[in-house]
Formats: structure tokens, sequence, C-alpha cells
């Protein structure tokens, strides 16, 4: 799988981002080099954008390479993300969620 070839990018990004665990976060970087992809992050991104009507789906587990909820404004309301991660026992302070390299995936 590979970011540099268009088709099935989408689908390629959400099955690796349903992968990530519950109580677990990976980064738009992350899922950008597991696709083989190093400069495919802003892809990722824009494939989460888009996401949101699949509640299969977990893109409130990708935050960028600082642990920031950086997609929150994707969500409806944009507090809905960091209520997901609460959710799932996430401490979020100043929209970065706190103990990140601990919790990351993979």
């Amino acid at each position: 799988m590979s970011l540099d070839k268009p088709t099935n990018t989408f689908a390629e990004i959400y099955e690796i981002v349903r992968k990530i665990p519950l109580g677990k976060v990976s980064t738009y970087g992350r899922i950008a080099a597991i696709l083989g992809s190093t400069s495919g992050a802003r892809m990722v991104g824009y494939a989460l954008n888009h996401a949101h009507v699949d509640s299969s789906i977990p893109a409130h587990r990708v935050v960028n390479r600082n642990g920031q909820l950086t997609g929150k404004m994707h969500f409806h309301p944009p507090q809905l993300m960091q209520q997901l991660l609460e959710n799932e026992g996430f401490i979020i302070e100043n929209d970065q969620i706190v103990n990140f390299k601990e919790n990351l995936w993979p």
C-alpha cells in the first residue's frame, strides 16, 4: 500500500485507523508511514476529515505528532473529539493528550 498511488487511498487509511485499539492513539505521520509514505500526513488528515459519516472509523484517535487535537474542528461539535478521547480514559489539557507517548500506537 502506498499513499503515492491514488487508488483506494482513503480506504487504505480507514483500514489502518480502524486497527487503532481502544485507549490508544496514533498520528497522521505514523499512519502515512505504515502505508509507505514519509510525506503523506496531510493526505491522512484530509481523509479523516471526510471520515465522520462512518462511525466505524475512530478518527478521534488520530492526533498530530505532538499529541494535539488539531483535527477537532472537523468534529461536530468541535469538543466531540476531546469527549470521545476522555471516554476512553485519556486526559486532555489545553487540547493536548497528557502522557501522549505512553499511549501511542503502533
